[in-house]
């Protein structure tokens, strides 16, 4: 299977969940987005690794591995994002130490965690992205850091999550899911566009 290399485009709100933060990585060589739901924790060490020139006073877990890791000549080389299930990503971080190999089971936000840090390569499956990229028809002109997105590193750097509700989508039918699909893509709302494609994808 042939890998893709995937870029972090950024961090989003979580619209349905509380608590809850949507990762959004990029297909490098194509427009694909790849959303993914992880905890606000983990959303605040993506969002200060993100922000180079913020250093946390005391070491975060993700910095204490890497710490850790360095100590002991343990280098991160990528990470791949290796397998979907019923909407929850795999992923394993692929480690060297004395040019030998290991391979290590990860949750998808830390092993991303870890790979900012490391400077490492992210990648996932041309078959994982077939089945859970959001493909966008029109690719808007690059642009600068919005405030909306300036707002959400802020409020993960300094600690206050968004609260909202969570929604049932068991309810509707696979017309009216593909309707709010189409709807989330639209208006960039990823978060909310990854869990409606997690509900489509189980009636499938």
């Amino acid at each position: 299977m042939s890998l893709v290399k995937l870029t972090i485009k950024g961090i989003s709100y979580s619209q349905t969940q509380n608590g809850a933060y949507a990762l959004i990585l990029n297909e490098v060589d194509g427009e694909r987005k790849l959303p993914i739901v992880i905890g606000a924790f983990e959303a605040q060490s993506i969002a200060i690794a993100l922000e180079k020139d913020i250093t946390p006073p005391r070491p975060l877990t993700h910095d204490l591995f890497k710490n850790f890791a360095e100590r002991f000549d343990i280098v991160v080389k990528q990470v791949i994002i290796h397998k979907l299930v019923d909407g929850v990503f795999y992923s394993s971080i692929i480690c060297e130490r004395d040019k030998i190999e290991e391979i290590i089971d990860a949750r998808t936000s830390d092993a991303i965690a870890l790979a900012l840090r490391f400077n490492a390569p992210i990648f996932t499956y041309k078959n994982i992205l077939d089945k859970a990229g959001i493909f966008l028809k029109t690719t808007p002109a690059p642009k600068s850091v919005s405030k909306q997105e300036e707002s959400v590193l802020e409020d993960l750097i300094l600690g206050e999550p968004e609260t909202s509700s969570k929604e049932n989508y068991s309810r509707l039918s696979v017309k009216e899911l593909n309707k709010m699909l189409d709807e989330a893509v639209k208006n960039e709302n990823y978060e909310l566009a990854a869990r409606v494609r997690d509900e489509i994808s189980k009636r499938q």
